[in-house]
């Protein structure tokens, strides 16, 4: 497989943000573009994270290695600054990164806080506008942009709780981008992957039901990895998906068809 694609990315930059270790969804994104050519840049969160992401982004061969901190003044900046001066331009953007404090995340909606909610949107939502406006300028020639949603953005799903109306943010925030940047050529999506036992998830309450359900509902029968979104996303960055911008893409195993 990855030989019949080694060159449709070829020559492509590509942006990877919100790895954190060898389970995260932008791991499989970053591997998926890498197979199909493209050169890489990754960041990773903070001292914690970076001996977990280092070796990943070696094993990738990203060119770019660099911290990245959305709450910290300057940083998200320095990235864009670094990828200008390395590159001069950039094709593909994956925001993969989403916050909630523990206490407002497993709490209900009722009870989540003001501070937790500006948090959670602060970081989940308006950092992929501010990395939006920030990458347009280097995507001169087009591109895409995606960002990593979830059934709960639509629907209720248990214990959800405050990312469901922070990912419906998220979701509309990127069909507005693609209003916007659609003249320049730059494709937006949200994609919607099926639950995955990735780090973040492991906050939410109750996850491995979410788990078995997803599983009993698709249609396919099974869930997810974290390839079957970086190959989506790949395919979308890719000149046979020109046309596609704007809508939310699900890579679920069939299971948001089902009611």
């Amino acid at each position: 497989m990855e030989t019949e694609v080694a060159q449709v990315l070829a020559g492509k930059k590509a942006l990877v943000v919100g790895i954190a270790n060898d389970q995260s969804i932008a791991y499989g994104c970053a591997k998926a573009f890498r197979a199909a050519g493209a050169d890489l840049a990754v960041t990773w969160l903070n001292d914690k994270a970076r001996p977990h992401v280092e070796p990943l982004a070696k094993e990738v061969g990203a060119e770019i290695v660099a911290p990245l901190d959305v709450t910290r003044p300057g940083e998200l900046e320095a990235v864009f600054d670094l990828v200008s001066e390395r590159w001069g331009r950039l094709d593909i953007l994956v925001h993969s990164i989403a916050f909630a404090p523990k206490e407002d995340l497993q709490g209900g909606l009722l009870d989540c806080s003001a501070e937790g909610f500006a948090k959670a949107m602060d970081i989940s939502c308006h950092s992929f506008i501010r990395m939006a406006r920030l990458a347009a300028p280097l995507m001169a020639e087009g591109g895409a942009m995606f960002a990593m949603s979830y059934l709960g953005a639509e629907r209720v799903v248990p214990n959800y709780n405050v990312m469901g109306p922070v990912k419906a943010a998220l979701e509309s925030a990127c069909r507005y981008l693609a209003y916007e940047l659609g003249p320049k050529g730059i494709r937006v999506h949200p994609i919607s992957p099926g639950p995955l036992n990735t780090r973040a998830a492991s906050g939410l309450k109750d996850f491995n039901l979410m788990l078995n359900e997803a599983a009993s509902k698709a249609p396919l029968g099974e869930l997810i990895d974290i390839m079957d979104v970086g190959w989506t996303c790949a395919y979308l960055a890719t000149p046979f998906a020109h046309r596609l911008t704007g809508d939310t893409v699900y890579v679920d195993s069939g299971a948001s068809i089902v009611a």
